[in-house]
């Protein structure tokens, strides 16, 4: 069985995040990311408070579905993590060297923590984008007062590019996302399949690509599938059964790489935006899939970035026909699927860990806090590698 891997840095940096959730990952791929980044955060020494809002969305619809049991359940699979509920009354900034605002929070408050930093030089504070809203809804984003921030972390290119160009932040970097390999890696395990898919339906922004690249594909080779996520309205669960597909509801994250042992192979099926507006931005499924070993077909999506090794960490089908015939390659070529497996997680243990992020990060920050000391003397975030 292989280990976790990625890199290690040290340096004390007192750490605040606002998160829409950190206990929940109904619908909200972030959650994943954030916990891979907290969990590197806590191993390094670095003092973190997580703070999320008492009624999130996210968290709301995961009680309303599964009740407490799920959330002890969180708790048990990351027992070291902690976020704290705020209101807008009960913020509590003071002392941190690093503060980092998702974008999925309400507007006041990414304004009140911009208001906090501009009387506070020696804290930096970052906003951090994972969506597609730039592009799909910018008036939205637009909304967002980022006038006093440090900057912008997107996580992609494409998305770092329109913040720059529209002037909505003084400066903006990329920051992909990552596979959070204290969870996410290979495990032993019997086949009870061939195919599992691990997505939200969302609101219908690929249900043509799900047809094309996910469900007839399966239906034409017969093939034993199961499909994981949330949102999914009643045709599109008509769809799976016609096709012979499983079902199998909300599946929470930190289970996914136990289901990925029990199957041959995964695909991804980027959404509308990612395949067509935003090139370079695979979103987190395929690096938690590498990082779990198991062999992936994607659909088409632009990898200008050159996060990975097009035909090498993973195939791309350009249509539904060339999908089946990918698949068919894989579950029968068990040589194929052993150098898919093999190439795709030694990327990820090489390049795209929640280790190599927070890398990342430290070495931003630590930019900052050069610029703004005199005489070159480093102030407020320390610790870059």
């Amino acid at each position: 069985m292989l280990q976790p891997c990625g890199p290690a840095a040290g340096g004390r940096v007192r750490i605040v995040i606002f998160t829409h959730s950190l206990i929940s990952d109904w619908n909200h791929g972030n959650a994943h990311f954030l916990r891979g980044i907290a969990s590197e955060l806590i191993a390094r020494g670095h003092d973190l408070r997580i703070f999320e809002p008492r009624d999130g969305w996210s968290l709301r619809n995961l009680l309303d579905d599964y009740g407490p049991a799920a959330i002890d359940e969180f708790h048990a699979a990351f027992p070291h993590l902690q976020s704290e509920f705020y209101t807008p009354e009960s913020l509590d900034l003071d002392n941190a060297d690093l503060i980092l605002v998702h974008e999925w929070n309400d507007p006041d408050l990414v304004a009140r923590i911009g208001r906090y930093r501009a009387h506070h030089d020696d804290c930096c504070v970052l906003f951090h984008d994972t969506h597609h809203r730039s592009v799909t809804d910018p008036s939205s984003m637009a909304a967002y007062d980022l006038g006093h921030y440090d900057g912008v972390l997107a996580y992609g290119g494409a998305i770092r590019d329109i913040y720059l160009q529209n002037r909505w932040a003084p400066r903006a970097w990329t920051w992909h996302e990552a596979a959070d390999t204290r969870v996410f890696y290979q495990h032993a395990g019997d086949y009870e399949g061939d195919l599992v898919w691990i997505g939200n339906w969302g609101d219908g922004e690929r249900e043509r690509e799900l047809r094309e690249f996910l469900i007839e594909p399966v239906k034409a080779l017969g093939l034993r599938a199961r499909v994981y996520g949330v949102r999914y309205p009643t045709h599109a669960l008509e769809m799976l059964a016609d096709a012979g597909i499983e079902y199998g509801g909300w599946l929470p994250n930190y289970r996914v790489p136990e289901v990925f042992a029990q199957f041959r192979v995964t695909v991804h099926v980027p959404r509308g935006p990612y395949a067509s507006q935003l090139p370079g931005i695979p979103t987190i499924r395929p690096f938690e899939a590498m990082a779990c070993g198991i062999p992936l077909i994607s659909a088409p999506w632009n990898d200008c970035e050159g996060l990975f090794r097009t035909g090498e960490d993973y195939l791309t089908a350009r249509d539904g026909d060339e999908m089946r015939r990918c698949l068919q390659m894989v579950l029968e070529d068990e040589a194929l699927a052993r150098r898919l497996s093999e190439h795709g997680l030694e990327t990820i243990c090489r390049r795209h860990t929640c280790g190599h992020r927070v890398d990342e990060l430290m070495r931003t920050c630590a930019m900052l806090a050069d610029s703004k000391a005199p005489s070159g003397r480093t102030v407020g975030v320390t610790g870059a590698s």
